[in-house]
């Protein structure tokens, strides 16, 4: 157990010190948007809105994302990410602020729009700096970590959210999330300060390519976009599955996404570092992930047992764990030749638009055609997935000859 310990804490080792620092900023960035999985209880029960209007709602949540993406990648190369990321944590922390007072329902449409619009800048603009704080050799394993971050801050979120709305009320989480995205700025500078920082990987493209004329990052990105859609099935109609033809309770369900929480927690490192030193490529092994995903949803149609969906989870856990770090290391490294943030940017619009449509389509599905004709049609666009990415291979492999 001591040799097992003594490993895992070595997978760790050759991480930049700005790397943990900037993983703990954004741990502190995730576990304070606590507003975010209450959103549908607050809109419906405390300011009254229909299903309807929350539904229209989350359309300006997504939409306000994918711009803010889009935006947070042309200022990262215009102005650079240590201004973005600043500017959009502050302003951020002040928006959150100021949407509790927000109570009419084209208001609360407006601001989170601009909610989102401003606090998905960060992202582009974070993932460019990971980049610039990482040796070549190390980008994703420090990826891996901050994904642990965001694992971490979206576990703990939605558990000191839940105490806050018990002794506070909703009006606490919105001030809570400001506070800490504020603080989050506070740390930013002291720690982070481009004068003092080692900057390890510094990229400046003369000539830089066309995100838009990059036709493996397209072929990419339509992979992504798959992936995204088909993995949110986990968070929208997944947990109405498990509730309505496996009669689980809240608890019960709450434990098998604990599981996935763990497992990542505790393995995505040592797995990341074992598969980073096979002779796989990234985009080989994010074919494996979108797989191992299709897979998660296909043995559910094929028979009614407690241990499928144990077995599911730990299938699409798999899955997660090699399809996202290698796929962020890939957009890393396909970045070098043009502009970081606009590759990194539409990377992060790949999910966003997958928000958009994802929750809503799968909803639709269930409610029109029912649970398994869902999960075969999932496991169809899954497979679609795995063809670009296939596709991505043969792509690469050409530009390499």
């Amino acid at each position: 157990m001591k040799k097992l310990y003594f490993n895992y804490l070595e997978t760790f080792n050759g991480l930049s010190r700005e790397v943990w620092w900037l993983s703990l900023i954004t741990l502190i960035n995730r576990a304070g948007t606590m507003v975010i999985p209450f959103l549908s209880l607050y809109l419906t029960k405390s300011l009254g809105f229909t299903l309807e209007h929350v539904g229209w709602i989350m359309s300006c949540f997504g939409v306000g994302s994918v711009l803010g993406s889009w935006l947070g990648g042309k200022l990262t190369d215009k102005i650079g990410y240590y201004k973005v990321m600043s500017i959009s944590l502050l302003l951020t922390g002040l928006l959150f602020i100021s949407l509790q007072f927000v109570t009419t329902f084209v208001g609360f449409c407006v601001g989170i729009f601009l909610v989102m619009l401003v606090a998905d800048t960060f992202r582009p603009a974070m993932f460019v700096a990971l980049s610039a704080y990482s040796k070549p050799e190390n980008k994703t394993r420090s990826v891996t970590l901050i994904r642990l971050a965001i694992n971490l801050g979206f576990t703990a979120g939605p558990a000191i959210g839940g105490l806050i709305i018990t002794s506070i009320g909703y009006h606490g989480l919105f001030w809570v999330d400001g506070v800490t995205c504020i603080l989050a700025v506070v740390l930013l500078i002291k720690v982070l300060n481009p004068k003092k920082a080692r900057v390890l990987d510094e990229v400046k493209v003369e000539n830089p390519v066309s995100v838009y004329k990059d036709k493996a990052f397209w072929v990419f990105f339509v992979s992504m976009f798959l992936f995204g859609f088909v993995f949110l099935q986990y968070f929208s109609t997944m947990p109405l599955y498990y509730r309505d033809v496996y009669r689980l309770t809240e608890f019960e369900i709450g434990l098998l996404f604990g599981m996935n929480g763990f497992i990542i927690f505790a393995l995505e490192m040592p797995l990341i570092n074992w598969l980073e030193n096979t002779k796989y490529s990234k985009a080989f092994l994010m074919m494996i992930g979108l797989l191992l995903t299709a897979l998660s949803f296909l043995i559910l149609i094929l028979g009614f047992w407690l241990g499928i969906l144990i077995i599911a989870m730990l299938l699409m856990t798999i899955g997660e764990m090699i399809a996202f770090p290698f796929s962020n290391a890939f957009v890393v490294e396909r970045a070098k030749k043009g502009n970081q943030g606009e590759y990194m940017a539409f990377y992060s619009i790949a999910f966003s638009v997958a928000h958009i449509f994802g929750h809503n389509t799968g909803m639709q599905l269930v409610d029109n055609i029912g649970f398994d004709n869902t999960w075969a049609i999932i496991t169809l666009l899954s497979f679609v997935g795995v063809l670009c990415l296939f596709l991505l291979m043969r792509i690469l492999k050409k530009e390499k000859s």
